[in-house]
């Protein structure tokens, strides 16, 4: 199914050793960022590349995962051959190309990542980035797989990210808040402007939050796409007693009213991500067809790990990438409506050229101390820089400096009562580090 192009010798014959030489492919490594299309759409071109089945674009700051693991869910549960790329990923590379919602096979891969190699040494040697080489590999594997539908998540931004290749049947914009500032801009409205870049002329486009900047209004109508806003043209409401909710979207015939069970995904931000899933379905009904049932079941089953998941046992342990003040404040909220813990322990590492100070604020009165983790890498921040910047704008923050996310959650854990609770959360970086070693060890508890 995944024949090897005619390769020379020297490629790869293994995943790990793939994805060495995608990190050092580009000038800059696997950090390097270096927005634009024409790289990727010439070698796009050199493996000719075409659409063959209707794509779903997902961007924005926050919920893009979540909103992307509930189509694919519902998708998958309808009877549909879903492709579903994302990332980062937590645990492993294959996390991001999913076909049917199981990772990619590490030969498929590897037949894919040769195969935009050749035609990337054809077109000229072009430099790509690890991103620009993961999503045009993602391609050929969905075309291999034959899938009826695909459901791409935005790297970053929209205009100038290499998922914008491919023109969308429908695109998403979840959510718009600051981040990426060095490369999206420092404002709402200028940072939408580059996640409305997916809209495509006269094609349906949804933006998931309240409040939508206006820019990506005057775009959406600039290219008469029609554009439908979360709590103007669909929404949600929540019935504490019933434990349900309802998602409703006006209609020529009426607002149509649906109710559900709560979705497998947790925290009330997952409602909204949920509404997002449903409406963009109601809207496509008459190409991809889809049963209530098929809704119903694939919001419950939805799976992404470490959006606000809480592992069972004691003390609680919540994981959560969260990861700008956006995120920190769905996090906070979450939080909050968990019930009552003597104290909260957070084990907390983030990314040089993040909001630390804007994602710690919203929840310093939420936590009791900080178990601050040193990162490696080239974007990495030690505990000890970490802890100057807390402690320059929150002189009275109780915190810890460790080695490591392993030392700093050995620390919490050392710490923390049954009756408390461990938040493990910031960088994916932070998280991935820890995820596995943690729920091995609920497990045996």
């Amino acid at each position: 199914m995944y024949p090897p192009p005619n390769a020379s010798s020297d490629l790869p014959d293994s995943l790990p050793l793939w994805l060495n030489y995608l990190e050092h492919l580009h000038p800059h490594g696997e950090a390097g960022i270096e927005l634009g299309l024409e790289r990727a759409r010439q070698v796009s071109s050199a493996l000719r590349q075409r659409p063959f089945c209707p794509i779903l674009t997902v961007a924005g700051t926050n919920g893009k995962g979540s909103t992307v693991a509930c189509l694919a869910s519902i998708l998958n549960a309808a009877g549909y051959r879903v492709g579903s790329y994302t990332s980062p990923h937590l645990l492993r590379f294959n996390e991001r190309i999913r076909i049917n919602l199981h990772d990619a096979e590490d030969d498929a891969l590897c037949a894919a990542f040769a195969a935009v190699e050749m035609a990337r040494r054809a077109a000229g040697d072009i430099s790509l980035t690890y991103f620009e080489f993961a999503t045009l590999a993602a391609w050929q594997l969905f075309t291999a797989a034959r899938c009826e539908v695909l459901v791409l998540e935005v790297g970053m931004g929209g205009r100038l990210d290499a998922v914008n290749l491919y023109d969308s049947d429908i695109s998403l914009v979840t959510t718009v808040d600051l981040d990426h500032q060095d490369w999206l801009g420092n404002d709402r409205e200028t940072i939408a402007l580059e996640k409305a870049g997916i809209f495509r002329p006269r094609r349906p486009a949804l933006y998931g939050d309240f409040n939508p900047p206006n820019s990506l209004i005057a775009r959406a109508a600039d290219l008469n796409a029609p554009l439908s806003v979360l709590g103007r043209d669909f929404g949600y409401q929540k019935d504490s007693r019933t434990r349900q909710w309802t998602f409703w979207r006006n209609h020529p015939e009426g607002v149509e009213r649906r109710n559900f069970a709560y979705p497998g995904l947790t925290g009330d931000m997952q409602l909204k991500n949920a509404t997002l899933a449903i409406a963009t379905l109601k809207t496509l009904e008459t190409q991809l067809p889809v049963p209530m049932q098929a809704i119903r079941d694939g919001l419950i089953y939805a799976e992404l790990p470490a959006r606000f998941q809480v592992l069972p046992g004691k003390p609680a342990i919540v994981l959560d990438v969260g990861h700008n003040p956006q995120a920190a404040r769905t996090l906070a909220e979450n939080l909050a409506n968990m019930g009552f813990y003597e104290k909260t322990y957070a084990v907390f590492g983030m990314l040089a050229n993040k909001d630390i100070t804007g994602s710690i604020a919203v929840l310093a009165k939420r936590i009791t101390h900080w178990f601050l983790a040193s990162l490696d890498g080239p974007r990495g921040l030690t505990a000890e820089a970490l802890a100057l910047r807390i402690q320059t704008s929150f002189p009275a923050i109780s915190c810890s400096c460790h080695a490591n996310p392993e030392e700093a959650f050995l620390q919490a854990t050392d710490t923390a009562g049954e009756n408390d609770r461990i938040v493990i959360f910031g960088s994916f970086h932070t998280v991935a580090a820890l995820s596995h070693t943690v729920t091995l060890a609920r497990r045996k508890t």
